[in-house]
């Protein structure tokens, strides 16, 4: 599948920098967005730092690359550390003719060398799996089920997605967690994993699952960490200001791609899911996602109040306040809960997103929306902003 989205944000931050650094979970498709990048330019040098070969050709890192013009793909970089300081030193030489492309799952090695070795000289570029821009209308139910990892969403049956998923979930544990740097063992990482999935799109509560999990608080939001930093979880923060209510500060926690959620609980097939009890936090999780993906944003989050009133998600665009409530019905209607927001946060307008194919208004203030058309609602507000 042509990924036509990310591939301009890269050329977008190009425009910009010398240097692009392209994140994202393993397996999520960088490496293949990568090399059709470098099949499209005139000029390009290919390094892939899991080849003993690409290694031993950056052994001495400034004379190779600084003989290099046009565009140098660096692969895995984050194996090669000192790379960044040597990358740093080519692209503040007034002769340099090479723009770097830098590719990593997510680290402590790479998140320190792109915001302190490369600060203000790197554009970042986060890239997740497939996401309802990218897929057809009609298959969105298959990328909540599968999520959006290629190799699992393109699976050529649900057997071979699910088994996908789970040799990701093994390997991911097993091997790419050590070679961050992080010394936990596998069962430990996986058993929060799993807790977390149980606990998706709840309130965090360190000490309940710090007690489950036999460990400190401190323990627990480490792993938390460690996951989110690896792109796998979302930490959704609370937006609060002073509105003479008690309002919920914690963050919400989300499992981000939801094929690996239904492979954390044991949910193989879409009747799995639909007696679950997790499936209605299985699709608010999903359609969350798909906003923060097509508003392309950072500064989403939530707000919920100690009496009851919430809102899934609180979207800023144009200097104007979006609402969106995720629900798992046939036909949703408003809600004291709703008014309450559109009122206190002085809403722009909010919409309920739900898995009809139909869109409706409330009032005119509320909206019903299909999850499938949340990139067209994406596109028409940044046109209007």
């Amino acid at each position: 599948m042509a990924r036509p989205i990310p591939i301009t944000r890269i050329h977008e931050s190009f425009g910009v920098h010398s240097v692009v650094a392209l994140t994202g979970p393993r397996q999520c498709g960088k490496t293949t967005l990568a090399r059709a990048i470098a099949a499209d330019v005139h000029q390009s040098t290919y390094f892939d730092l899991e080849a003993a070969v690409d290694r031993r050709r950056l052994q001495a890192p400034e004379q190779t690359l600084g003989r290099l013009f046009g565009l140098v793909v660096i692969d895995e970089v984050q194996r090669l550390p000192a790379l960044f300081e040597t990358v740093r030193v080519l692209v503040d030489r007034p002769d340099n003719g090479a723009r770097f492309l830098l590719l990593g799952s997510a680290s402590p090695v790479l998140v320190k060398g792109v915001s302190e070795t490369l600060a203000g000289r790197a554009g970042l570029v986060d890239l997740s799996g497939f996401d309802l821009r990218e897929v057809a209308a009609d298959s969105w139910r298959r990328l909540w089920l599968r999520g959006g990892f290629p190799r699992s969403y393109l699976a050529p049956d649900g057997k071979g997605s699910w088994l996908w998923r789970e040799s990701f979930v093994r390997t991911f544990l097993e091997r790419d967690i050590p070679q961050f740097g992080i010394t936990i063992p596998a069962e430990t990482l996986r058993r929060f994993w799993t807790m977390i999935a149980h606990y998706h799109a709840q309130t965090w509560n360190a000490a309940e699952l710090a007690r489950a999990l036999g460990a400190s608080e401190g323990t627990a939001r480490r792993y938390l960490d460690i996951l989110a930093g690896a792109f796998m979880v979302r930490i959704l923060p609370p937006w609060f200001e002073n509105l003479r209510k008690r309002q919920i500060k914690a963050p919400k926690v989300y499992v981000r791609d939801t094929g690996l959620l239904h492979a954390l609980l044991d949910l193989e097939r879409e009747n799995d899911l639909a007696g679950h009890p997790k499936v209605g936090a299985s699709f608010e999780g999903f359609a969350i996602e798909q906003l923060c993906i097509a508003f392309e944003t950072s500064n989403a989050c939530f707000w919920a109040t100690h009496g009851g009133a919430e809102l899934d998600l609180l979207v800023t665009h144009g200097g104007k306040r979006y609402g969106f409530e995720c629900k798992l019905a046939d036909a949703p209607g408003t809600t004291r809960s709703m008014r309450v927001a559109l009122d206190d946060l002085g809403l722009e307008h909010l919409w309920v997103v739900y898995p009809g194919d139909e869109p409706y208004r409330l009032d005119d203030r509320i909206s019903v929306l299909p999850v499938a058309r949340i990139p067209q609602l994406a596109a028409s507000l940044r046109e209007g902003a």
